[in-house]
């Protein structure tokens, strides 16, 4: 695998294990969906969680402490799992499927999160969404490309439109945004953009990152949710940062664009009709 400037990867092998994980993913979680005994269970937080999340993530950590035993684990359904060798700078993210409620109901958008993290830096990066037929993976410095697998893959980018007005912009469910007090900005944004549709979940991120979308923003989110994007989005020459403005996946919400439209949004979106809870 080479990157962008025909070098070899340092990250190839990791992004080889990261297809490899999600074909284990795909084959349990596409035996499950639509499944009429498919058991459904209510997390604390009273999301659903299904016995394929459950059953994905497990798979997931038996490879990766086989194959990556000094690497830690992080995933939405069992937490952390240190190294074998004891702390270190590489965990893996995982989120089993990401967009369960659409799973549960027999929506086809929906997928597993795959990621590599450096410290505090997603270094690869993998969306597997088999009912879509589709993949998006990215490494850092390799760039980022889409398809069924990787021997049907081309190179994606994001898009090169320079203003709202022109931007179509994808969001996240409007109650999450009425809860932090941003609704009205979100608004604002949607009558000011070209079009607007609540694709949701990792889908939105994806769009952009392959200029299909030109911005997609999200309230509040868990590092699972987001690792995995990071890579995908920058490499395909978008801008991924918080509600803040800071870079990277720990600031818990998402500000994801084709670059040329961040600084608007992140104005709008810090100054346009905030309201106090």
């Amino acid at each position: 695998m080479t990157s962008r400037h025909g070098e070899t990867s340092r990250y190839s092998d990791d992004l080889s294990l990261a297809h490899v994980l999600a074909d284990a993913a795909d084959s349990i979680s596409t035996a499950r969906f639509r499944a009429l005994d498919l058991h459904v269970e209510s997390k604390p937080d009273l999301t659903p969680v299904s016995d394929a999340d459950t059953a994905v993530e497990r798979a997931l950590r038996a490879t990766l402490a086989r194959t990556r035993p000094r690497d830690g684990v992080l995933g939405e359904e069992f937490g952390v799992t240190e190294a074998a060798a004891g702390p270190g700078s590489r965990q893996w993210v995982i989120d089993p499927i990401d967009g369960t409620k659409n799973f549960v109901r027999g929506v086809p958008i929906w997928a597993t999160l795959i990621a590599l993290m450096e410290g505090d830096e997603p270094v690869v990066g993998l969306v597997s969404a088999p009912a879509l037929g589709r993949r998006w993976w990215a490494a850092k410095g390799h760039g980022a490309y889409a398809g069924r697998h990787t021997a049907a893959a081309s190179p994606i980018s994001v898009s090169g439109v320079k203003r709202i007005a022109d931007a179509s912009f994808c969001y996240s469910d409007l109650i999450g945004w009425e809860q932090n007090g941003r609704l009205a900005a979100v608004l604002d944004i949607m009558r000011s953009s070209w079009r607007n549709r609540a694709y949701g979940d990792f889908y939105g991120h994806m769009l952009v990152a392959e200029g299909a979308v030109d911005a997609m923003v999200e309230p509040e989110l868990s590092l699972w949710d987001v690792a995995a994007l990071v890579p995908i989005v920058t490499e395909a020459g978008g801008t991924f940062t918080d509600l803040d403005g800071n870079a990277g996946p720990a600031g818990g919400s998402a500000v994801v664009s084709n670059g040329r439209l961040h600084s608007d949004l992140l104005e709008r979106l810090n100054s346009s009709g905030l309201v106090a809870l």
